[in-house]
C-alpha cells in the first residue's frame, strides 16, 4: 500500500480527506499487524503516519472523532467502573476432560435432545479456548459505543474506556452490510511475549508477578487509569454474537466471515468439522501445537454450528446444552527442589529461584523455578529438599506451586531472606509496602550495565557516543565497575575496543569531559535513584539547591517538598545513606564531576501556579519556558487540569487550548507571558 509522507501534509489541499486517508492507512496497517501477522510497513513508517495525523488533529480540535487512532492512549482515571447489564446473558459452559467426555456431554446428549440417530453427523465450530477474560463490545451503526466485562453473565464493567486502547480493535466497523446494532463476544488476551515482560517490570518494581496471562489480561483491562491499559498490549478474538439488529446469521461460521469482513480480529485456527471426530481430532491437534502458539490456550471450545439447531438445544441453568469447553491436563509435575540460588535484577531485586531436578513438563525439561519474593516462599513454607509440585504456566518459568508435606523426612532446610547482596556485599533493604528485597548498591554487577546507559543518556549526563555497543566492551574489559570509572578512562582504554579509531576515541573522552559541568537535576536524575524520574530530580535540585543539602535531607524535609511523596523520600533518603552510593559520589567528585548548585526558589512570584505550553511558540522554546517559569516558583505541566493556573498558546495551538477554554482557564499569548513575568 503507497504511504504519503509527513513533510507533504501541508501541501493537501483538503486536510479533512487527508485525516480520513490517514486513519484509513493506520487501521488498515493495525489489522495487517495484530490480526494477521502480516506487517507490511515499518514501525518508523507507521509511526510517520501517526504522527502526521497527531499534528493535523492538533492543528484542527474540530476533526478529532471517538473513532481516531490517535485516541487509543487512554484518559484520566476514573473513579469507578459503571455496570452494564447484558442484554442477552454471556453465559458459561460446561467442561469436558478428556476425549470420552467430549463425546458423551456433547454429541450423544444432543443427538438425544434433537431426536437424531447415533450415526447421524452434527456439524461443528471448533476455536482454541483462549486464558483471557471474556468482554461484551457493542457497536451502534458500525462505531464502537459500549464495551463490559462478562462479570456474572448478567451484569458486567463498562470498560469503553480501556478497551478502545486495543490497536488490533476496530472502533469502527467497515465493509458491506454492518449491521444497525451489533452485539459481539470475545476474548481479550496477551501474548506470552507481553505477559512475560509486564511480570519482568513488575517484579523489578517490587510488585507481586501475574500468576498467569489471563490474570494479567484481567489486571490490564480493569484499570482505572485507561493509561496504564494503553500500556500493556492486549489482543482481542471476537467469536459469538450477542443481539444483532440489521443483519442475520444462519451458523456460527458464517457469522464468523461476516465479522471479519468488518475488521472484527476472528481466531484463525478455528475450524469447521463434519461430526464429533473432527471436533476431538481437533481437541488433540490444538493440545499437540499449544507449545508453538505466540498466547496461551487451555482447552479448545466445540460448538453446535447452526443457530437454528442452537436455538432448539437452548440451555441448562446457566450453560448452553449446544456447547461444551475441552479443557487440556495440567501442566504440572513432581520433583525435589535442590537448592535456592538468588538472582539480581538490573534494579536491584533479590528473586529466589528454585534449583529443581531436572522433570519434564509437557514436553520441555524444567530445572529452575521462580519463588517470586520471600513472602511467598515463607507462606508456602518452601524448604530445600522439598518434594515440589512444579507448574508451567503460560510458557515462562515454571512456578513452584506448592510442597508435597507428607514427603518431608526431616532434612529439608529453611533459606532466611539474605542481609546483603550475593552480588556486591551491599546492604539489602525492604522499602515499605514492598515485598521485594532490594540491593541499594549504585555498583551492583546486574545493575551496572542499566546504571550506566541510564547516566550517560541524553537527559542525564549526555554523554554523547556512549550507546549499548560502547558500554558493553567497557564491560567485557573490566574497564568500568562504577559510573565514576568512566571518568578515569584514557585514550589507550578506548583504542583497545573493536572497530575504535582516533577520532571516535578523542570524540568520547570531549564528551566525557563536557559532561563534568551539568547542573544539579541533570546530575541527580543520572544517579538513577529509584522513583526520581527527570521532573522529580528537578524539584528536588530547586529545593535543597546543592548535592551536599540534598545528601543530608531527612525524610521529614524531603517529605515537606512540594511533589515530593513518602515514597520517593524515603527511597532518596535510603540512596544517600547507602556507604557505596557516597563512595561513587566521591570519586565523581574526585575525578571533577561538579553538579552547579542551584538558587533556591522560595516564594517566587509564579510560586504553586502550574503552567501548560501549547502550539508552534516562536520567542522562546519549551526548555527555555520552563526554566523561566521555574526559576519563579512555577511548574510546567503536560497536560490541561482544572488544577492548571494559565496555558500559554503559540500558533496553531489546538486542543489543550480549547480545553483550557471550555475550563475557564486563563490563556496567554506569549507576549502575555513575557509581560507577567516582568510584572513585580
Amino acid at each position: 500500500m503507497q504511504l504519503s509522507l509527513l513533510d507533504n501534509a501541508d501541501s493537501m489541499p483538503d486536510t479533512e480527506n487527508r485525516v480520513k486517508e490517514l486513519r484509513r492507512l493506520l487501521e488498515y496497517h493495525n489489522r495487517c499487524y495484530y490480526q494477521f501477522d502480516a506487517p507490511e510497513i515499518s514501525d518508523a513508517e507507521y509511526d510517520q503516519l501517526f504522527r502526521e495525523l497527531a499534528a493535523l488533529e492538533e492543528r484542527h480540535p474540530e476533526l478529532v472523532t471517538a473513532e481516531s487512532p490517535t485516541q487509543r492512549v487512554g484518559g484520566a482515571p476514573a473513579g469507578r467502573f459503571q455496570a452494564v447489564v447484558h442484554r442477552l446473558p454471556m453465559l458459561s459452559l460446561e467442561n469436558a476432560t478428556n476425549e470420552e467426555e467430549i463425546r458423551v456431554k456433547l454429541d450423544v446428549r444432543i443427538k438425544k435432545e434433537l431426536g437424531l440417530a447415533e450415526s447421524s453427523s452434527v456439524s461443528y465450530m471448533c476455536e482454541p479456548k483462549m486464558d483471557g477474560l471474556a468482554v461484551e463490545l457493542i457497536y451502534e451503526k458500525g462505531t464502537l459505543t459500549v464495551a463490559s466485562t462478562r462479570g456474572d453473565g448478567v451484569t458486567g464493567e463498562d470498560v469503553t474506556q480501556n478497551i478502545r486502547t486495543l490497536r488490533g480493535l476496530p472502533l469502527r466497523l467497515t465493509g458491506e452490510g454492518v449491521p444497525a446494532l451489533l452485539e459481539v463476544r470475545g476474548e481479550v488476551y496477551l501474548s506470552l511475549e507481553a505477559f512475560q515482560k509486564i511480570n519482568r517490570d513488575r517484579e523489578e518494581n517490587g510488585d507481586p508477578p501475574f500468576a498467569n496471562p489471563r490474570n494479567a489480561a484481567a489486571g490490564s483491562l480493569r484499570q482505572l487509569d485507561s493509561r496504564v491499559t494503553a500500556r500493556r498490549p492486549l489482543s482481542f478474538y471476537c467469536y459469538a454474537p450477542g443481539l444483532v439488529e440489521g443483519a442475520s446469521f444462519s451458523s456460527q461460521h458464517e457469522f464468523l466471515e461476516m465479522a471479519a469482513g468488518w475488521g472484527l480480529p476472528v481466531n484463525p485456527l478455528t475450524r469447521l468439522v463434519d461430526g464429533i471426530a473432527g471436533a476431538v481430532a481437533y481437541y488433540h491437534e490444538m493440545q499437540e501445537v499449544r507449545e508453538s502458539l505466540t498466547y496461551e490456550i487451555d482447552g479448545t471450545v466445540v460448538k453446535v454450528d447452526s443457530f437454528q439447531l442452537q436455538r432448539e438445544l437452548g440451555e441448562k441453568s446457566r450453560s448452553p446444552l449446544w456447547a461444551i469447553a475441552c479443557k487440556f491436563p495440567p501442566r504440572q509435575a513432581e520433583t525435589q527442589l535442590e537448592d535456592i540460588i538468588l538472582s539480581v535484577g538490573r534494579t536491584g531485586v533479590i528473586t529466589p529461584v528454585a534449583q529443581l531436578r531436572p522433570v519434564e513438563i509437557s514436553g520441555v525439561t524444567v530445572s529452575r523455578a521462580t519463588l517470586h519474593n520471600w513472602d511467598e516462599l515463607a507462606a508456602k513454607d518452601i524448604r530445600i529438599g522439598d518434594t515440589v509440585v512444579v507448574e508451567r504456566a503460560g510458557d515462562v518459568i515454571p512456578a513452584v506451586v506448592r510442597v508435597v508435606v507428607e514427603r518431608r523426612n526431616g532434612t529439608e532446610r529453611t533459606v532466611l531472606p539474605p542481609e546483603t547482596c550475593p552480588e556486591c556485599a551491599s546492604a539489602v533493604v525492604r522499602i515499605a509496602d514492598e515485598v521485594a528485597l532490594r540491593c541499594m548498591g549504585i555498583s551492583c554487577p546486574p545493575q551496572l550495565r542499566e546504571s550506566i546507559k541510564h547516566f550517560a543518556s541524553r537527559g542525564a549526563m549526555d554523554i554523547d557516543g556512549l550507546g549499548d555497543k560502547i558500554v558493553e566492551q567497557l564491560l567485557s574489559l573490566g574497564l568500568v565497575h562504577t559510573v565514576a570509572d568512566l571518568y578515569r578512562l584514557t585514550k589507550d582504554d578506548f583504542m583497545r575496543f573493536d572497530r575504535m579509531g582516533d577520532k571516535l576515541a578523542s570524540n568520547l573522552l570531549t564528551a566525557l569531559e563536557a559532561s563534568k559541568t551539568c547542573d544539579l537535576g541533570r546530575y541527580v536524575y543520572a544517579l538513577g535513584i529509584r522513583h526520581v524520574g527527570e521532573r522529580t530530580a528537578k524539584v528536588l535540585a530547586q529545593a535543597f539547591g546543592s548535592l551536599e543539602n540534598l545528601e543530608k535531607a531527612t525524610v521529614e524535609e524531603l517529605v515537606s517538598i512540594r511533589d515530593i511523596g513518602a515514597t520517593v523520600a524515603q527511597s532518596v533518603f535510603t540512596f544517600f545513606n547507602n556507604p557505596d552510593n557516597r563512595a561513587v559520589i566521591g570519586r565523581l567528585s574526585e575525578y571533577g564531576v561538579h553538579p552547579a548548585a542551584v538558587a533556591k526558589t522560595v516564594g517566587g512570584r509564579l510560586s504553586g501556579q502550574n503552567f501548560v505550553f501549547t502550539g508552534t511558540l516562536t520567542l522562546f522554546n519549551r526548555d527555555s519556558a520552563r526554566k523561566l517559569v521555574e526559576e519563579q516558583g512555577g511548574n510546567v505541566v503536560g497536560s490541561v487540569s482544572k488544577k492548571t493556573d494559565y496555558v500559554v498558546a503559540g500558533d496553531e495551538a489546538g486542543s489543550k487550548l480549547s480545553k483550557a477554554r471550555e475550563l475557564g482557564i486563563a490563556v496567554l499569548s506569549e507576549e502575555d507571558f513575557l509581560q507577567l513575568l516582568e510584572t513585580p
